[in-house]
């Protein structure tokens, strides 16, 4: 038999997990959800990030070529290892909703890399929610704005429209 999140208190049904985070979340939507603290990005993660994704381009890995033959006085993050810092600094700055068991990635919207991240830089990303859809009795679709920002910098890393899915279960 399966079990349903419908309780009968004093007359009237008692909402689920998923229906207090929508009615929760609903009234963020605009609003700054958080801010992650900063993250180093230093010559040790790009390289092995290098290394994980076979992306030694030059501009990432040799110092002493990224100096003389780019803009950038140095080497780079690749934009793929800095978006994927996002997954960190969403669970550093946004909890969990009650009752959510897990959240899937459902991809981007709109992704751009606007700076370049040059090697000993700190990131952080800030998050917005945008949009809030149920999709189904155990999933809300979630659009947040994401703002990688560089310290120091008057421009971000990157900004996109990052889409998650918060998923319930349907025992309560």
């Amino acid at each position: 038999m399966k079990h349903t999140h419908q309780y009968v208190v004093n007359g009237s049904r008692e909402m689920s997990n998923l229906e207090n985070a929508y009615a929760t979340q609903s009234l963020l939507i605009g609003k700054l959800l958080g801010t992650s603290p900063w993250l180093l990005v230093d010559q040790t993660r790009i390289d092995a990030f290098a290394q994980t994704t076979e992306d030694p381009q030059l501009i990432h890995v040799n110092a002493e070529y990224a100096k003389a033959e780019t803009p950038f006085s140095g080497t780079i993050a690749h934009g793929f290892l800095t978006l994927s810092m996002a997954s960190r600094m969403m669970r550093d700055t946004v909890a969990p909703l009650q009752g959510q068991v897990m959240t899937l990635n459902a991809g981007f919207d709109k992704l751009r890399f606007l700076t370049p991240v040059v090697s000993g830089s700190k990131i952080r990303g800030m998050f917005e929610l945008k949009d809030l859809k149920q999709t189904s009795t155990t999933r809300l679709r979630m659009v947040t704005t994401l703002t990688i920002e560089i310290e120091g910098s008057a421009n971000p890393a990157l900004i996109t429209d990052w889409i998650n899915v918060a998923v319930f279960s349907e025992l309560e």
